[in-house]
């Protein structure tokens, strides 16, 4: 359960609408996976060995605050749950998106495609508000239908490509070198997963064998799926068709076989779409829960329901999922997924590149060198790269807005200390 959470969470909305979103980049898009997958593997190594430096639940705001404090573990554990809230609304956007394939009507009216994405969010919130184990068997089952479809266009499309869909090599009218880091900051977003399983250490067995090898693990199986599959997509359907397709890799099942391949391989998107948000709305109540318990988030967020569950978290982020789903309702489904999940990359790839510096901080002040060997300190050195890279790839309007985002819960941090404060005193 705990890969499928990984892998499951990767495998989402990110493959199954991407290659929409990177048809304007053309054939240089595939560069900039290589990137991306080689900065998630250095990333998922970084978590795998935090788990093991780290003990608890949080993942990054709990490694962040080990290493450098107060202040700096909430602002992570703010950006990232703000990365995980905008994450749910672009997972929900793109399940949408493959529903327009039996329900065409969602793509001519948005606001009744808004309505269907709403629904599915708060299905979900039942779903994890009755308890990790239930989340999970959901979670497991979903991973394994999604992997069918994408691995049998990944296989079959490989063997009918059309060589004049990759011309020209850059089609944005930029330097290659702007193309690739574009590229590679929207293709991390379907990366963004790998530290899943580092959430809720808590609730694994034995976690200091499970979540490496569900970080580390899962991170390689989504490689091999992803740029396979999004070759052959791309190879089948023509850009101009592609940048403006809801349903690539089904359009794509089309061209490859039937009519009937188009309607499997959109149903199999659905459920790769239902199973992220469910894996994600699960994440989106236990980080905010860790650090509730510290007291560095508000305690609404570290109440636990009769199931055990941080049922309050789950509503309350879903509250706001559902708010950002609303304010880009008038935008069409591509574009609404592309604003999204920049602004999720961006708030996600601070707390990996503070991730990244804690796994060598960690070690260097507690002096628990054997836990860093020279690999070890070379890998957290590249994803720390690789993080600042990716970020400054997002470009300056998506950075402008993820520090206000950033930046408001500084007052939020205040209020939390002062209400904390108060209510020692009481006592």
């Amino acid at each position: 359960m705990a890969t499928a959470l990984v892998t499951g969470n990767m495998i989402g909305s990110g493959i199954f609408l991407l290659p929409s979103s990177l048809a304007g980049f053309g054939a240089i898009s595939l560069a900039g996976w290589g990137f991306s997958a080689a900065g998630a593997l250095t990333v998922a190594l970084v978590f795998a060995g935090l788990s093991r430096q780290v003990a608890g639940s949080g993942g990054p705001y709990t490694y962040t605050r080990a290493a450098f404090g107060d202040l700096p573990g909430f602002l992570v554990g703010w950006g990232y749950w703000i990365s995980m809230v905008a994450g749910n609304a672009a997972i929900a956007i793109a399940l949408v998106g493959y529903l327009t394939v039996f329900l065409p009507i969602l793509n001519e009216y948005s606001m009744l495609s808004t309505a269907v994405a709403l629904a599915m969010i708060w299905l979900l919130v039942i779903v994890n508000v009755r308890g990790v184990e239930t989340a999970g068997r959901v979670q497991l089952v979903t991973t394994i239908l999604k992997l069918l479809p994408l691995l049998a266009i990944g296989l079959a499309g490989l063997f009918a490509l059309e060589p004049a869909h990759f011309e020209p090599w850059n089609r944005s009218g930029t330097s290659s070198l702007s193309a690739i880091t574009a590229t590679a900051a929207l293709t991390f977003w379907a990366f963004m997963g790998m530290e899943c399983a580092n959430i809720p250490a808590d609730e694994v067995e034995d976690p200091a064998r499970t979540v490496p090898r569900a970080a580390v693990g899962g991170t390689l199986l989504a490689a091999c799926v992803y740029i396979p599959s999004t070759i052959s997509v791309m190879g089948l359907i023509p850009p101009e068709a592609l940048a403006v397709s809801t349903a690539p890799y089904a359009d794509a099942a089309r061209v490859l076989f039937s009519d009937w391949a188009y309607y499997l391989v959109a149903a199999g998107a659905v459920i790769a779409c239902f199973g992220a948000l469910n894996g994600w709305t699960l994440c989106v109540g236990q980080l905010p829960l860790a650090a509730a318990q510290d007291k560095l988030f508000p305690a609404s967020f570290g109440v636990l329901s009769r199931f055990g569950t941080p049922a309050r978290g789950i509503v309350i982020s879903s509250i706001l999922v559902s708010i950002l789903v609303l304010m880009n309702y008038s935008e069409g489904l591509v574009d609404q997924f592309t604003f999204v999940i920049l602004l999720a990359t961006l708030t996600a790839l601070l707390p990996y590149l503070m991730c990244a510096l804690a796994r060598i901080t960690l070690a260097v002040r507690d002096k628990d060198r054997h836990l860093l060997t020279p690999f070890d300190f070379a890998v957290a050195a590249i994803a720390s790269a690789f993080a600042t890279w990716a970020i400054i790839g997002t470009g300056f309007e998506t950075i402008a807005w993820g520090f206000v985002l950033l930046i408001l819960g500084i007052p939020v941090f205040a209020w939390i200390r002062r209400s904390t404060a108060a209510t020692q005193q009481e006592i």
